[in-house]
This record gives structure tokens, sequence and C-alpha cells, in this order.
């Protein structure tokens, strides 16, 4: 199985990669990244446009393909089909059997993996470098002769189904980020949940797929970045051979839906039997995406609520109140503004009005009072940590570049990240919680734990 992306989580991870743009405050500028000079780009006839970081540490290579395509390329009918070409891409061609992939990259010494988002699906590959032309052998094919077996389409089909109950279906916390995230989002695409609705699922024809693979998967709606020990010239002539002979497509139709201003407050319950604890989560409309120039304050925001055993909520509610077992936050990053997650898990018969009272009054106090200097400072710090530890491996590297490449436009940002830190003030920080952190401007979920009511049986049973 493939790892699922489901658009919200993984997407706060890609905002710890430094996915953010330098604000309007002046900053230092940053430490130089080692080997980033030797960085090389090309875009061939067709549009894909292709990133090289050379780095010749170990004789590896990562091979990233950023499609620009997630659930919010979809509509009511056809939800999760992004995903579901996450598993397809792997089950043959025209030249090639399903499984044949992996089998040619394994016996190579190389691994695959791919993940979906409401915005992107990203295929990735790691392997020696002596298996590089293999490599772009294996996912040029793949791009240009995907097949649909209709066998193979059902027995996915069944697959994803698996994949839904375990990652919402039996899972509570999924279960409440997919109806909020459907409630907070009226008009947006983002709506939808990326592994799709089960009706959606159930009602996919072979024709709806290949529709779908010639819009998105064609190379001029594609980065690629490529890391490790390799030489940009070697990487283009071998792209030259197996990518550059691909057909472009019309460009997709964009999403010009933009989700209308909040008005109040949206509230929803979900009742699970099968719940053991408590959860309360709200989602705020940030107002922005991530290539928007205050992006790097929501994620400092977020930061200092969240991260590590000293900040806000987990000191507040964990630590001193014990009304939660864990408090999180995270910032969505995408094409359009996305939403800033704030929940608390509690411990089993938990009071969720209790956590509710305490979530806002720290929230309240925040945009009140604004945050410390060493708050800010402590935050800056783990976002600078974040970003050296992604230059420290190719895998890292490629992420980043492809990251910034697609949302940004230009990987060449990813550098100005630790700057952008830098350069946000506490004041940007309270004005930016005044403005989100809003009861108008949020959608509150509640998880609450239900008993089952007695079968006929073990009501007999029980006289």
């Amino acid at each position: 199985m493939r790892l699922l992306t489901t658009g919200l989580l993984p997407l706060a991870c890609a905002a710890a990669l430094g996915l953010t743009t330098l604000s309007a405050h002046a900053a230092q500028p940053a430490p130089k990244v080692p080997g980033s000079d030797a960085i090389a780009s090309k875009t061939l006839a067709n549009g894909l446009k292709i990133v090289v970081w050379p780095d010749h540490d170990i004789p590896n290579a990562s091979y990233y393909t950023f499609y620009k395509v997630g659930s919010r390329n979809e509509y009511p009918g056809i939800t999760g089909l992004a995903h579901y070409f996450e598993h397809m891409m792997f089950n043959g061609t025209s030249r090639r059997a399903p499984g044949e992939f992996d089998r040619i990259m394994e016996a190579a010494g190389g691994s695959n993996n791919a993940s979906t988002s409401n915005d992107l699906t990203i295929y990735t590959d790691w392997f020696p470098t002596s298996a590089l032309e293999t490599i772009f052998d294996l996912e040029g094919d793949r791009m240009a002769n995907l097949a649909f077996d209709p066998k193979v389409v059902e027995s996915e089909r069944g697959v994803v189904y698996s994949e839904r109950r375990s990652s919402v279906d039996n899972d509570n916390f999924g279960t409440l980020m997919e109806q909020m995230q459907a409630t907070a989002f009226t008009a947006h695409p983002y709506q939808f949940p990326t592994i799709g609705w089960p009706s959606d699922i159930e009602g996919w024809k072979i024709d709806d797929l290949k529709k779908f693979f010639k819009t998105y998967y064609a190379p001029n709606n594609a980065v690629l970045v490529i890391t490790g020990d390799v030489e940009p010239a070697q990487v283009f002539a071998l792209a030259d051979k197996y990518l550059a002979p691909l057909p472009r497509q019309p460009a997709p139709a964009p999403v010009t839906t933009v989700e209308p201003e909040q008005q109040g407050e949206r509230r929803i319950v979900v009742e699970r039997a099968d719940a053991q604890s408590p959860i309360i989560a709200y989602a705020f409309h940030s107002g922005m995406g991530a290539g928007s120039k205050d992006y790097p304050t929501l994620e400092l925001l977020a930061t200092i609520l969240s991260q590590g055993q000293s900040s806000r909520l987990n000191q507040r509610l964990v630590e001193r109140e014990q009304a939660a077992v864990q408090a999180g936050a995270f910032a969505e990053a995408g094409f359009d503004p996305g939403l800033l997650w704030i929940y608390a898990m509690l411990p089993p018969g938990g009071e969720l009005a209790k956590a509710e009272a305490l979530l806002d009054d720290e929230l309240a106090k925040l945009a009140r009072d604004g945050v410390t200097a060493d708050e800010l400072a402590k935050a800056r710090n783990l976002k600078a940590s974040s970003f050296w530890r992604g230059m420290a491996t190719i895998n890292g590297k490629a992420r980043a570049l492809g990251t910034y490449e697609v949302f940004q436009g230009d990987y060449r940002k990813l550098f100005d990240a630790p700057a952008a830190y830098d350069a946000v003030a506490a004041a940007d920080v309270q004005a930016l919680a005044k403005k989100i952190l809003r009861i108008q401007n949020r959608t509150t979920g509640l998880l609450k734990p239900v008993a089952t009511a007695p079968s006929a049986d073990n009501k007999e049973g029980a006289q």
C-alpha cells in the first residue's frame, strides 16, 4: 500500500520544510546552503520542468515527480480519482505487466512511494545512481503508457475502499476532520476528501480514468526534481531520451472558485459508538495559500501554539489543566487559502465543554496580549532547525525544491526561508491571530463517544 496523504496533516509537514516567502520586514541573509550553487534547471519543449541538485556524498539519488493534481481538481462524481491514480500508476503499462515496475526497481536496488493531497500527487523513487537510466525508462513509460485493464481497475477500487475504511471510517480523528472540511468549505473543492466519497469510488468508469489521466498526468502539468550523485548534463540527456518525446496536453482547466467569507461559527457533532475518547477541533479559515507573503507568520503562529512540550496548548490543556492528553495546531499549505487547525485529544470520559473553554481562553489571550519575545525566538529556532534538517539529505532537498517550485513558481525561493522567519515580528503574529482566531471564522467539530443500545438478545439475557 502506498502512503496516503489526506490533505491535512501531511501539508503541515510540507510547512515544516520551510514552505514560505519573505515578509515585508528586514531580515539578515541566511547562511548559504552548501552545494546550492550547483543546482541546474531545464524546461523541455513539452513543458516538463526539471530541477537537478548534485550531491555526491553517497552514490544514491532521489527522483521526485510532482503532478499538480489533487482533490482540488475534482468535482462531485469523480472525487478520489487523484488518490486512485496513486495506486494505478504502479499497475502496469502497455509495455509492462502489473507489478513489473516494482520488480525492476527493486532488482536495481531502488524503492518507491507515492502520496496524494488536496493539491498534489507526488511519486518518489530512491535508488543507487547506477540505476538512473532504468528509473527514467520506468517513469517515462508510466507517464506515457499507463494501462487500464478492467480487472486491475476493479481490484484497485477494492484496495481504495479498504484504505478508506482504515484511514477514515475506522479512524475517529480522520472521520471528524473529513466532516469538518466538508463543512468549513461550502464552495471550494477543498471540501472534498482526498480519498473520495464512497459513492464516487463505486461509480468511477474507465472513461473517467482515461480522461483524468490524459489531462493531469501530462509533462506540462508536472515538475521533476532529481537530487543526489548525478550531474545535470547526465540528467538532461536522459530526460531528452525518455521524457522529451511525450506529448504536451492542453492545460487543465484552472480552479477559479473562491471560498466566500464565513459569516458565523459552524458546529458539527460526530457520534461514534466505537470511540473511547472525545476530540475537539477548530478549523479557522487562514485566508492565505502557500505563496502568501504572510505565510511565515501563520507557520510561526501554529508553532507557538503547539510545537514542543513548552508550547501554549500543551502547557495549558495537557500539563496544567490535564483536560487533554494531546493538543496541537497545524496550517495547511496549498495553492488556495486553506485552514488553520487546532485540536485537543481528551482522555476517556474527558469533558468537551471544559476543553473548549480552555481553548477559547488561550486563543483569546494570544490575540489580546500577543506573544513574548522568547516564544517568538523559540518558534524561529524550531523552523530554522527543521529547514536545515531538510537540507541534510537528498530526499529532503528533493521534496523542498519541488514544493517551492510548484507552489511558488521558483525553487530558489526555498533559500529565503530562514530569513523569512527572522523577519516576522511579534506584532505580526498578534495581528494575524486577531484576524484569524475569531469564532465567526471557525468550524467547530466535536467527536463524542456514545453507548450503543443493547440488542434484544442482550436485553433478554439480562432479565
